[in-house]
């Protein structure tokens, strides 16, 4: 086994040891669903902002923006079915053909003044033009701002790139996967691996191509994809039931 597969194997046991301290996904924002639970008087806004590029940003078919049916929009029609009493924004400071590094510039502006309650990040797709030193970089100066303020934060893997093989354990998107990965336990956070449910699906025998509007974009059953591991953090098996139930 060489070094590269020995601290792979070190990181994914921490992320074991994470998990079985920490408990289900819903376990870390379980302040937040405690929140969304109360009624007038006593509830307060909530606030989900998404900060990326493009896919959170909702383009589908470029120049095509489908808002209402990208992963924030639809994270926020679910959450509403299952607590009626909430007050939640869902605040998209995406932006499309950015990267992590320009994200970072403008985080303290755009992010930090909306007073997030849960920050979901999401870059990866367009970090591969800036390399994987430098992506780290801007991910952690914005994990520590956030926390700084008391911030929940989840980081995202990528969604796919058609481009790639993400069968490939040695792909570009898949270094970044590892890197996010690895960020989410070095920092405590949130992690959705859109990436690794991806792949899963391809394994199964589904085609990519009809989970994508083009090569690097989701369409919008790409999108339920990514808001179905979004809701792990929101929603409880019971829950689960409760919103299949109204789907059907």
């Amino acid at each position: 086994m060489n070094m590269k597969h020995i601290l792979l194997s070190i990181s994914i046991l921490f992320s074991l040891s994470i998990m079985a301290q920490t408990g289900q996904p819903q376990d870390y924002l379980q302040n937040i669903r405690q929140e969304l639970q109360k009624k007038w008087t006593h509830n307060r806004t909530i606030n989900l902002l998404f900060h990326g590029h493009s896919v959170p940003a909702g383009y589908f078919d470029t120049p095509y923006v489908r808002t209402m049916q990208a992963y924030p929009h639809q994270v926020l029609e679910a959450i509403k079915e299952i607590y009626p009493y909430a007050v939640v924004n869902s605040i998209t400071t995406a932006i499309g053909g950015e990267n992590a590094e320009q994200g970072a510039k403008r985080f303290k502006q755009d992010v930090l003044c909306h007073n997030p309650d849960v920050l979901f990040i999401d870059y990866a797709l367009n970090d591969r033009a800036i390399g994987l030193i430098r992506s780290r970089h801007a991910w952690e100066e914005m994990i520590k701002k956030a926390q700084r303020q008391g911030v929940k934060v989840i980081l995202l893997t990528p969604t796919p790139d058609l481009s790639e093989d993400i069968l490939d354990d040695n792909s570009p998107l898949e270094q970044y996967s590892n890197q996010i990965r690895d960020l989410s336990v070095k920092y405590g956070t949130g992690l959705v691996d859109s990436y690794a449910a991806f792949k899963q699906k391809m394994k199964n025998g589904e085609e990519l191509n009809a989970l994508m509007s083009q090569s690097n974009h989701p369409n919008a059953k790409g999108h339920v994809v990514v808001k179905e591991l979004i809701l792990d953090y929101f929603f409880d098996g019971q829950q689960w039931k409760e919103y299949k139930a109204i789907q059907h």
